[in-house]
């Protein structure tokens, strides 16, 4: 039996990248998955691969910056599993670029989705978790920590989502919810993807020289992958991580170098 069994999680943001890995991982420990993200046909496509490890699944196609998509999420695990012991706070991409470029629309929609999108999950799921004693992690980044000229929307929605972390965890003592946040530095996704093929043909340089510079700019020597993320998560929640409470834990190779 894996380490998970018996537990029900929800993961946003779990059609690609590093909600797709965290869904996996969680569904090889033994979880029953509850997926959500706007894509259905990739949503489809990752509830087969969790079927195929031996783990149910459910997807929820949504939009979760609607006000009513948090709490039918919840209504569909419910339906579904029967119970909440794990909610994955995952979904969420800001927009880059120079602060005098970035509308209003540019930051309403950066937080709707990142932010919003989550504390409406936090308290739709809340009182499930207080009966399971259960676990939030919100996926934040290390922009919340050390924002950059082209990164002032996701390094101020990623600071709110740290501090929101904070706040939930002191409530969740008194109602026995484990709350934690996860801050990746740059890990191998699509988007990653996408931002190295853009340096390397601003700069007329290959993508490995792109993806040299940015590790020596970020001061690291190794870009993570999904995976790197999924474990750590998986680790949290499982019961070897009941102690963390409250936690910001960077996970960025050394690119945050403050205390």
């Amino acid at each position: 039996m894996g380490t998970l069994s018996g537990k029900t999680a929800i993961v946003t943001g779990a059609n690609r990248g590093i909600g797709r890995s965290i869904a996996l991982t969680l569904a090889k420990a033994g979880a029953s998955i509850v997926l959500c993200a706007r894509d259905e046909k990739l949503l489809a496509s990752v509830s087969d691969q969790i079927a195929s490890i031996g783990s149910s699944s459910v997807y929820y196609a949504a939009d979760l910056r609607n006000e009513d998509s948090a709490a039918l999420l919840v209504d569909v695990a419910l339906l579904e599993f029967g119970g909440i012991d794990i909610v994955v706070n995952n979904a969420g991409a800001t927009k880059r670029g120079d602060f005098l470029d970035l509308t209003q629309e540019d930051w309403d929609d950066g937080f709707a989705l990142k932010f919003f999108g989550a504390v409406r999950l936090c308290h739709a799921a809340w009182p499930q978790l207080k009966m399971t004693h259960g676990s939030i992690v919100n996926i934040a980044g290390v922009g919340g920590r050390t924002p950059g000229p082209d990164f002032s929307i996701g390094g101020s929605v990623n600071s709110a989502l740290l501090a929101l972390t904070k706040s939930l965890a002191d409530t969740g003592v008194r109602d026995g919810v484990q709350v934690n946040a996860i801050n990746p530095g740059s890990v191998r996704t699509d988007r990653y993807d996408a931002r190295l093929t853009k340096a390397a043909k601003a700069a007329e340089i290959s993508l490995g020289e792109a993806e040299a510079r940015l590790m020596l700019e970020a001061g690291v020597n190794r870009i993570g992958e999904p995976d790197d993320i999924a474990a750590l998560v998986a680790f949290v929640v499982g019961p070897s991580g009941r102690l963390f409470q409250g936690a910001l834990i960077d996970m960025d190779g050394g690119q945050t170098k403050t205390i």
